[in-house]
């Protein structure tokens, strides 16, 4: 089997999903906590790649989940062990539960069926999330993994993607981090051990193609 074969294979509607990574308002957004990796993430075509996925994932059938990142205003449950949680606290612009800064960033467009999934703790989109439940609940056998960033949130969901027995596909154009050029050096010396490494290209022209309604996956919000 070639790679592109291979590549076909392991993207099927019915067994793969696509996740986004912490897109929201709040990071890549116009008025993120984060300008310098909001400005990398939209500059760089991460975000617009990340927005063209979705859309083609929604005519292919396939599910999508977006996996965000708040805290509540007191800061009950969040971490504080580490310096990045306590810079993050101290920002102008907080993730709150429940604001503007939560909600998934344009150009994406969330659909009825679309899955979101927040967390008030920790790195990672699954560790200590119900992201794992979820994708074995929808047959999922290859995450495909997308967002921000490739310094922290990226790695850790792909690493534990892989620790739970899942096959990982990453479109290296639809990651970003910080500094820009620091993001094909983890791409290719982390991430590519571990993941298949793809465009957002190669995954649109996998999907291309008509299949069969996916069977088994119930409509969620």
């Amino acid at each position: 089997m070639g790679r592109k074969e291979e590549l076909d294979e392991r993207l099927r509607p019915d067994s793969a999903v696509l996740l986004t990574v912490e897109c929201q308002q709040g990071v890549v957004g116009a008025d993120s906590a984060l300008p310098e990796l909001a400005a990398v993430a939209r500059k760089s075509g991460a975000l617009a790649n990340v927005a063209r996925l979705v859309d083609a994932a929604h005519e292919a059938g396939v599910q999508v989940v977006h996996a965000v990142a708040e805290r509540r205003p007191d800061g009950r449950g969040s971490n504080s062990n580490a310096r990045l949680f306590r810079a993050a606290a101290r920002l102008p612009v907080q993730q709150h539960s429940g604001s503007t800064a939560v909600r998934v960033a344009e150009p994406i467009q969330v659909a009825d069926e679309d899955l979101v999934v927040r967390r008030l703790h920790g790195l990672s989109p699954l560790a200590g999330t119900d992201v794992d439940a979820l994708l074995r609940n929808l047959g999922c056998r290859t995450l495909i993994v997308t967002g921000v960033s490739a310094n922290v949130a990226v790695p850790n969901a792909v690493f534990d993607a892989v620790n739970l027995g899942y096959s990982v596909v990453v479109p290296q154009d639809a990651i970003a981090g910080v500094p820009a050029d620091y993001t094909p050096a983890m791409i290719r010396n982390t991430l590519a051990l571990v993941a298949t490494i793809a465009t957002t290209d190669d995954l649109l022209a996998a999907w291309k193609a008509p299949r069969r309604p996916a069977v088994g996956r119930g409509q969620a919000g």
